[in-house]
């Protein structure tokens, strides 16, 4: 098969050698020319698939959100459209969005290039923290004793924070996570206050595994979106999964379990303003 390609071509693709075949310079630039033309064939492959009804659904979605909001409520999706068959991969903030993916949820400000990107959630701040060190902080400034926990890639969130809760003189300097699903754990386990974002942390304040102390939230400049390619947008797959995360994203209410909510000395303005809407950007 190489060699006739290599004599319609009249070149050499591949160096023969006696451990295996190397690409010549010229294989090399036939390579790199032929990547983008197979990538093409693969998403028009799968688009003729959902076109003819096949039910694959591959959601890149990064790892916390995965953890804490959807993989919870994909039981529900499983009811709702049992033949679907979901894979879940690595991506949101994590990776950009792949060929091979159906669609992604992705934390930004948008626009993404080639995609169509339609909210799902708005991406709110809040401290919280297991109930026992809740129970310790009765106005913001406590915060000022307290130890923070911050998310490497995320250094905005306490400045923006304590900055709208006048709180100029604390500074976060606690122990250091990756990721935000750490951060979290680490509060839930007692070790300090984290700055929660949503929807992340929804399902532990209606639980009570985390109790955010006060409820002054603050937008973080971005949104969760559904982002894919305009040409998935009729795929049987996607317009149940589209219709699904877009119901229930609408559904999640943000419900706050947080003692000290109007407790006295709280004099910041905003600082006992409703939580913003889940749906909103």
């Amino acid at each position: 098969m190489v060699g006739l390609l290599e004599q319609r071509l009249g070149l050499v693709l591949f160096e023969r050698r006696a451990n295996g075949l190397a690409l010549t310079a010229a294989g090399t630039a036939y390579r790199t020319g032929l990547t983008p033309i197979f990538a093409e064939l693969a998403r028009l492959t799968e688009q003729i698939a959902g076109i003819s009804g096949a039910q694959e659904l591959t959601v890149g979605v990064g790892p916390t959100f995965a953890i804490r909001w959807l993989i919870p409520r994909l039981a529900d999706f499983r009811r709702e459209a049992p033949d679907v068959d979901v894979r879940i991969t690595t991506g949101g903030a994590a990776a950009p969005f792949a060929e091979g993916w159906t669609c992604g949820i992705q934390l930004g400000r948008g626009p993404w290039p080639g995609l169509a990107a339609e909210p799902l959630f708005s991406a709110d701040l809040l401290p919280v923290c297991s109930a026992g060190l809740a129970a310790r902080l009765i106005v913001p400034a406590d915060l000022g004793a307290a130890t923070l926990l911050r998310v490497a890639h995320a250094p905005d969130d306490w400045p923006s924070w304590l900055a709208a809760a006048y709180l100029p003189g604390v500074e976060a300097r606690g122990p250091l996570f990756e990721f935000y699903g750490q951060a979290l754990q680490a509060a839930t386990d007692g070790v300090g206050v984290a700055l929660g974002i949503r929807p992340y942390i929804d399902d532990d304040l209606a639980t009570g595994r985390l109790v955010a102390p006060f409820s002054l939230t603050v937008p973080k400049g971005m949104g969760w979106y559904l982002i894919f390619r305009d040409a998935r947008r009729r795929e049987p797959a996607f317009v149940a999964f589209r219709n699904w995360i877009e119901r229930t994203a609408r559904a999640t209410a943000p419900g706050i379990n947080a003692p000290g909510i109007n407790a006295p000395g709280i004099n910041a303005p905003g600082i006992n303003a409703p939580v913003s809407s889940a749906s909103a950007v």
